[in-house]
């Protein structure tokens, strides 16, 4: 049997290289993105019998659908990266409740869905479970409150649902990076940011992709996994 990595954020980013790896290691790739072309093209690609999906992590409606369909078409999920994020920059007195709002659902409740979906199949065989952070989360900045509380917010959920679930052998990780070069910080002037960060650059996306490998090994769940030569 093919083992299955659903990448939700796949499509993009740090999502989009952790696919690249996962089909390097023979994975079937589940593309999961609220674009579904975008997701289409990303599988197409990778190469090989990998499949596109569209879903809305902040519906929960959407994420079991989503997930009865990679169950339906690849088999059960294995390896679940949650890799869908959004930011909306702006200091917290004038930050409009709907954009508070819209991280919440997208960054930390996302993640509780589609990690609450792929356990119905993982407790009875195992599983790997890697969720995408950020150093924001542990460490704050200035214009980022709502963003960090979502990030911090899912460490803690990610270390609690490690305990709930190590004896059923799903391990539960977290990546924690810097500045990583992507859509979300094409805005970002990255001269700006040199003197904080002791590589004096950006990380690159297929740098921080093999933190993702974890999941593959058999050893405890570990968290979080901060990028710290880029934080």
């Amino acid at each position: 049997m093919d083992k299955v990595c659903a990448v939700f954020g796949g499509s993009r980013g740090i999502g989009r290289a952790v696919a690249q790896l996962m089909a390097q290691k023979g994975y079937r790739l589940a593309i999961v993105s609220r674009n579904l072309e975008v997701a289409k093209a990303t599988a197409g690609e990778l190469g090989g019998n990998h499949l596109a999906f569209r879903c809305d992590v902040a519906k929960e409606q959407d994420v079991q659908s989503t997930f009865q369909e990679m169950e339906k078409y690849l088999g059960p999920v294995n390896f679940l990266v949650n890799a869908a994020g959004i930011n909306r920059d702006s200091l917290l007195v004038r930050t409009k409740t709907e954009d508070m709002v819209s991280q919440l659902h997208t960054n930390l409740l996302g993640s509780m869905l589609t990690c609450k979906a792929a356990m119905k199949t993982m407790i009875q065989q195992g599983g790997s479970i890697v969720n995408v952070g950020s150093i924001i989360g542990l460490k704050g900045n200035v214009g980022q409150s709502a963003y960090s509380a979502t990030k911090g917010g899912l460490v803690g959920f990610s270390r609690s649902l490690a305990k709930e679930v190590a004896r059923k052998k799903i391990r539960v990780n977290v990546v924690a990076p810097g500045l990583i070069r992507t859509d979300m910080t094409r805005h970002l002037k990255e001269e700006h940011f040199k003197k904080n960060i002791p590589l004096g650059r950006f990380g690159e996306t297929l740098e921080l992709r093999v933190s993702s490998q974890a999941p593959d090994k058999d050893f405890p769940t570990e968290l979080p996994q901060p990028a710290q030569h880029w934080s």
